[in-house]
């Protein structure tokens, strides 16, 4: 299958009933950030970790201790499916997503999904999205970890600093030009500096060629 970069767009789902399908880590995570968006989750699977049963017993996610039905997608935004290795379950779910016209991420099955999901590095505000458009998911994995310690708590504390000044900015300066270049201002000597190191094996390997 070729890689598809696709469309990179932020999803709103604050008060929108989203699904998990498994009860595993991925799961799990998954429930996590869509809590942190605001998303009112639904997590379906027999049994459940132990973040995920903490989640349920403090009625953060609803739990339906069962397998999945196609009746579970009624007024669902998203649908996160964790589960692999059934390629008759992940055919039949998306021909329900693309029927019933909800979005669907099948974890480690781009094919079979009707979104993709990329790595993020989250910090404070930030939410920087990492993609190699499918073709290098361990990749995506390893740069997330590498700018979670370039984007640290200092950053975090600077960008709740901006957020700040532009509500200050809003509020005394009128003419909307003179307030972009005030915050264009702000951030004129931030700097993003560093090298990239690759493998030894990789750059032998393309000396070679």
């Amino acid at each position: 299958m070729p890689a598809n970069p696709g469309f990179q767009l932020s999803l709103d789902v604050k008060g929108r009933t989203c699904l998990v399908l498994g009860g595993g880590d991925e799961a799990a995570e998954k429930a996590r950030r869509l809590l942190e968006a605001g998303a009112k989750v639904t997590v379906i699977h027999p049994t459940l970790n132990d973040t995920l049963r903490k989640l349920t017993a403090t009625a953060k996610v609803l739990h339906r201790g069962r397998l999945f039905r196609a009746a579970d997608t009624e007024g669902v935004l998203l649908v996160i499916n964790t589960l692999r290795g059934d390629l008759d379950f992940s055919t039949s779910l998306l021909e329900l997503a693309k029927k019933e016209r909800f979005l669907l991420w099948s974890m480690d099955q781009p094919e079979w999904s009707t979104v993709s999901m990329p790595a993020v590095v989250s910090r404070g505000h930030l939410r920087l999205a990492i993609s190699t458009s499918g073709v290098a998911p361990a990749l995506a994995s390893r740069l997330r970890q590498e700018l979670e310690q370039v984007f640290d708590d200092e950053f975090a504390a600077f960008l709740e600093g901006l957020a700040a000044i532009r509500d200050e900015t809003k509020a005394t300066e009128p003419d909307l030009e003179q307030r972009r270049a005030l915050l264009r201002d702000t951030v004129n000597e931030f700097r993003l500096t560093g090298r990239v190191e690759y493998p030894k094996a990789w750059r032998e390997q393309r000396q070679q060629t």
